[in-house]
């Protein structure tokens, strides 16, 4: 523990909780960041492979590059991007999906993002799965697609809330990773690593955080715990916070886990391609070859589909990305494959998901899970914001939005 008495804790070392302290650094606040894990980043998280290849085992796309803030402490490390179009705005692997039916499926897309509009409109909340034809022969693909997007079913999906979502849809990626890039951002902070808190005891003069490593004393606290472990932890704040833990559990944290599997031959494919393994089920695999054009397969295993696979194991991610794959390019295609790399975030005890999504009804549980608590406790993460939620950069910007509440708070006391 580097010290036990602080200013400000900052509770979490993700992207909105290095946001904060860096913005409190800046204006001269003692804060600390404490952070469950051994590392910083969070959900943000890069692994330097042995080959070579920075992987991104969380957040790899920077979403509205033309506005996230996260392009320019990239831009001020030197970080090298790649501002390729990424693999969903392209057409790729016509031999196993035709022109026409890529075609068909955005337009499939296009018309429920449409019609998702037109029922937020009206203010009346309800699944994203009521707007689909019932005749429609892309709901499986649907359920898949928005999965990858949100970390589960359109069932689950509230519409008013993914209505809110804003995109620019200027997409980039950095070569050496997202998370290095966060977790490099914290350069100079202080923080207490391996302190997992246990409780928020708000009850006194002092808060009094409690960790696995002893309990640090602070005038203010910013909480940036992801809501799967706000929504489940009833005694996390003394005195309790009903309706922070209710508007956590209307925010779960959706599941979108990544498996790296190296090709080998892989000239054979487009650089920046894609594959789905099936087109007429939910439950199938997106799989990304070459990026940045390297010998290796980017899969992607969401929702459902993903939570069924944790419970077998790192062995039953790589056998079902085989069994779509033979499926597709033949039984030979399997020699040609091994794995890499994966992190199963439902699996991770300080995360339990990827990242957040509103289930019906709960669109305005976001606004209540980031209001401050008596000018002492503050909230912030991805699942705070309105329009940037299950983003990086939407943690940055509530990161620092809370950081500017806590100044404004000390200089009124």
């Amino acid at each position: 523990m580097t010290k036990n008495s602080v200013e400000v804790a900052v509770i979490g070392g993700g992207a909105a909780g290095i946001a904060a302290a860096r913005k409190l650094a800046a204006h001269h606040v003692d804060c600390l960041v404490v952070e469950a894990r051994s590392r910083l980043g969070g959900r943000a998280y890069t692994v330097q492979h042995p080959a070579g290849f920075a992987l991104d085992m969380g957040c790899g796309w920077l979403h509205s590059a033309d506005c996230n803030p996260w392009v320019a402490v990239a831009t001020s490390q030197g970080r090298v991007f790649s501002k390729a179009t990424p693999p969903w705005g392209r057409t790729t692997m016509t031999k196993v999906m035709p022109v026409e039916e890529q075609r068909a499926f955005r337009a499939a897309m296009g018309d429920l993002f449409e019609r998702v509009a037109q029922a937020a409109a009206t203010g009346i909340d309800r699944p994203v799965s009521d707007l689909v034809p019932a005749d429609s022969r892309w709901t499986g693909m649907l359920n898949a697609v928005m999965s990858y997007i949100a970390g589960a079913e359109l069932d689950r999906m509230s519409t008013i809330d993914l209505d809110r979502y804003e995109d620019t849809e200027l997409n980039w990626r950095l070569v050496d990773g997202y998370g290095a890039m966060i977790a490099a951002s914290a350069g100079g902070l202080a923080t207490a690593f391996d302190s997992p808190v246990t409780r928020i005891d708000h009850s006194g003069r002092r808060i009094r955080i409690e960790t696995a490593r002893g309990v640090i004393e602070a005038d203010r606290v910013i909480v940036t715990l992801p809501t799967s472990i706000i929504g489940v932890s009833d005694d996390l704040f003394r005195p309790a916070l009903p309706h922070k833990t209710e508007a956590a559990l209307g925010l779960p944290l959706g599941l979108d886990d990544k498996l790296f599997i190296a090709l080998d031959n892989a000239g054979e494919f487009e650089p920046e391609s894609r594959v789905f393994g099936r087109t007429d089920r939910a439950g199938t695999g997106n799989y990304h070859f070459r990026p940045f054009g390297r010998p290796i397969i980017e899969c992607y295993l969401a929702g459902r589909c993903a939570r069924e696979l944790e419970t077998g194991g790192d062995a039953a991610f790589f056998d079902f990305a085989v069994s779509e794959l033979t499926g597709l390019f033949g039984a030979d295609f399997a020699r040609r494959l091994t794995p890499l790399q994966l992190h199963r975030w439902g699996a991770d005890p300080f995360a339990r998901g990827a990242y957040s999504y509103a289930v019906p009804g709960a669109a305005e549980q976001r606004a209540v899970l980031a209001a401050p608590v008596d000018d002492r406790l503050f909230f912030a993460g991805e699942a705070t914001s309105r329009h940037d939620f299950s983003t990086a950069h939407g943690a940055f910007i509530t990161g620092s939005e809370a950081a500017d509440r806590v100044i404004a708070a000390r200089r009124k006391s």
